[in-house]
């Protein structure tokens, strides 16, 4: 494997967990806890802005009663003569500040204060009013929040008096504005942390799920890395390993018992053969005895496959074949294969061809148990399918995939049992006439797991359709 293939794939494997992290179950309930917090800081700041807002509208309004109280003050004692003298010292002392006071009469024309006319804004039923102040700029007029409390006098006079509360909007604003920042910075850090958390726990169940990948292909030696700190993951990893360590050493146990009874049974197997072979030869061309003796060599020769078969997908199994792995160009393989069917086919009257898509389709594989596998497809094919029929095989790349598809127009298998027929010794029920051992699929589901392919059976209507695909891990051949 090259460098940049080795990079592809470690960045791919990146990618695939970045993309991976949002649909995870940590990172959606690190979202709920975001989004409890996010309400919980909210609520927080929203009752710092109430307290710090209504804190200074009342300083406001204490201000705005203070100086009426002055004023009242001054309208018992000395009249509206004195009333109307108050109001300008306090508009001459301060032309620009933030008292406001209008004086009108009962036709609303201005006696005094600083004010050119009554705003129209009706007051509420305390006599507080809240209106909009025009100041004019050198380049143009600013308009801004005023808040004041309106009194009926004598002889149908008004008096307004308020402050301009700018400050206060902008106090407001300010805080307004902070409370946002912080709000934002308070998700973007959450979500920020909740990220960084799910992709430390994503990474490490990833590290489990590979593993149990490698175990599932047969590997049964992989083991979970601890990271070495003694939490939850590292303690339920242990236990996993534990776990994996009895299973490996009870199928090595059983695997061990298989192949013992197999070979037990396989040299007194060859041997009873041979045995009646040496009898079959001693008993005349044509009889009873011979055709006897020529049924049980069958049997036994049926016998000693079925043995072999199972062996052999022990050995498979066991993922000791992938060190002999090697670039296998699939279009000379189903040459070969074809070559070797077609008489067989030729015999049964049925029509095998094949087509390629290009002159090389390389994959990483064993190229033996490749050529055996595709064996059992276009062999269960042609016994299967009815004399005069059809059996197709194509190979071809699509993208960084390649695929083999072996179809036929036979009976092909029912839905319900497409599933199974993969299973040890499982046999469709018209099928169970015809001679074999249901093993010729389970060898075939060994070589592709082994192969870390898929294999997918559809109806071809008439028919069945198998279709292996594999990964493209082979440069193609140079040409010339």
């Amino acid at each position: 494997m090259t460098a940049a293939t080795s990079a592809a794939e470690t960045w791919s494997r990146v990618r695939i967990r970045a993309l991976g992290i949002p649909r995870s179950s940590i990172f959606r309930l690190a979202l709920l806890y975001v989004l409890l917090l996010g309400v919980s800081v909210a609520i927080l700041l929203g009752f710092i802005y109430w307290s710090t807002a209504g804190y200074m509208d009342r300083q406001t309004a204490a201000t705005i009663e203070a100086e009426i109280r002055g004023l009242a003050e001054q309208y018992r004692r000395r009249g509206l003569t004195g009333l109307t003298s108050v109001i300008s010292e306090r508009v001459a002392r301060d032309p620009v500040g933030s008292s406001v006071y209008l004086l009108v009469d009962e036709r609303l024309e201005r006696v005094v204060g600083n004010l050119d006319r009554w705003p129209p804004e009706a007051p509420d039923a305390d006599g507080w009013i809240r209106f909009r102040l025009r100041e004019w700029g050198p380049d143009h007029a600013e308009e801004h929040e005023a808040r004041a409390q309106v009194f009926r006098l004598r002889g149908g006079l008004q008096l307004l008096v308020g402050r301009d509360v700018r400050d206060l909007e902008a106090t407001r604003s300010l805080i307004l504005e902070a409370l946002a920042w912080g709000l934002a910075i308070t998700a973007a850090l959450a979500l920020l942390g909740s990220w960084l958390m799910s992709a430390s726990l994503v990474r490490r169940l990833e590290a489990i799920t590979q593993t149990s990948r490698d175990i599932m292909e047969g590997d049964l030696s992989r083991r979970i890395a601890l990271s070495g700190s003694g939490d939850d993951f590292d303690r339920l990893a242990a236990s996993l390993n534990r776990m994996l360590e009895r299973i490996e050493a009870l199928m090595a146990s059983v695997r061990q018992v298989s192949d013992n009874i197999a070979h037990d049974l396989r040299t007194p197997l060859t041997r009873l053969r041979n045995k009646l072979e040496l009898l079959g030869a001693e008993l005349p061309e044509s009889g009873e005895a011979r055709t006897l003796a020529e049924e049980t060599i069958a049997d036994a020769e049926e016998m000693l496959a079925t043995f072999n078969a199972l062996l052999r997908i022990a050995r498979i199994e066991s993922g000791s074949r992938r060190a002999a792995f090697a670039c296998v160009n699939l279009v000379p393989l189903i040459e070969d294969l074809v070559e070797l069917y077609e008489p067989v086919a030729a015999e049964r009257d049925q029509w095998l061809d094949w087509t390629s898509e290009g002159s090389s389709v390389r994959i990483d594989g064993d190229r033996d148990l490749l050529f055996q596998a595709m064996t059992n497809l276009v062999d269960n094919a042609i016994k299967y399918t009815q004399p005069g029929g059809r059996i197709r095989l194509s190979v071809g790349a699509e993208g960084a995939l390649a695929r083999v598809v072996v179809a036929d127009n036979g009976p092909g298998i029912p839905d319900e049992s497409r599933g199974q027929v993969f299973r040890r010794f499982f046999r469709v029920d018209d099928s169970r006439a015809t001679p074999g051992s249901g093993l010729g699929l389970s060898l075939v589901q060994a070589v592709v797991q082994l192969h870390r392919a898929s294999i997918e059976l559809e109806d071809n209507h008439p028919g069945l359709r198998a279709t292996l695909t594999f990964a493209l891990a082979c440069p193609p051949e140079p040409s010339g």
